[in-house]
């Protein structure tokens, strides 16, 4: 930890991570096309400025302490972190995804007592369907009553895909909501 007011060797990049994410922000409702010609104006020079950034610190730092370790891996995944420019459409980061494994990381613990390798098969699964469902944009309850209600009648493979989260508007579970 540093003294109040004194910076650390790791300010500047947090400074200019700091700006890659108001860029982001800033575009953040504009169209994939706009987005991407905000990252090519605004975000690439500023990755070249982190890039210089990350060459001249990295050999000053310790490998094996936690900011040469960030270091590295920046270095070593330097193409896929600036991945995000080449296309209006990528995410700066992979939260939400980190976001959406979330449960299943708190579920692994909870699948341990599960009684058999079949149950908690069966929980892993009814878990994916959950959160593919809250993917979707649907209220994971509302979406399953719907399934439920729906799939003994299902004979042909349009009505089972008909059920799959994707598929499903939010306006078809209104009924499911208000029970």
């Amino acid at each position: 930890m540093q003294a109040k007011g004194k910076k650390g060797r790791a300010d500047e990049a947090v400074a200019l991570i700091g700006k890659l994410y108001g860029i982001e922000r800033d575009c953040k409702d504009a169209k994939d096309p706009e987005r991407f010609l905000a990252r090519q104006q605004l975000s690439v020079p500023v990755l070249a400025e982190l890039r210089e950034w990350l060459d001249k610190t990295r050999p000053a730092v310790t490998p094996k302490s936690a900011l040469g370790n960030a270091l590295s891996y920046m270095h070593d995944y330097w193409g896929k972190l600036i991945r995000y420019t080449e296309r209006g459409d990528l995410p700066i980061d992979n939260n939400r995804v980190e976001n959406a494994i979330r449960p299943f990381v708190i579920g692994r613990k909870a699948w341990l007592f599960s009684d058999t390798p079949a149950g908690a098969h069966a929980s892993a699964v009814i878990y994916s369907l959950l959160q593919t469902a809250k993917a979707n944009g649907h209220e994971p309850y509302a979406w399953l009553r719907r399934v439920m209600r729906d799939l003994p009648a299902a004979k042909t493979l349009e009505e089972f895909e008909a059920l799959l989260p994707w598929n499903l508007h939010a306006a078809d579970l209104i009924s499911e909501m208000v029970r």
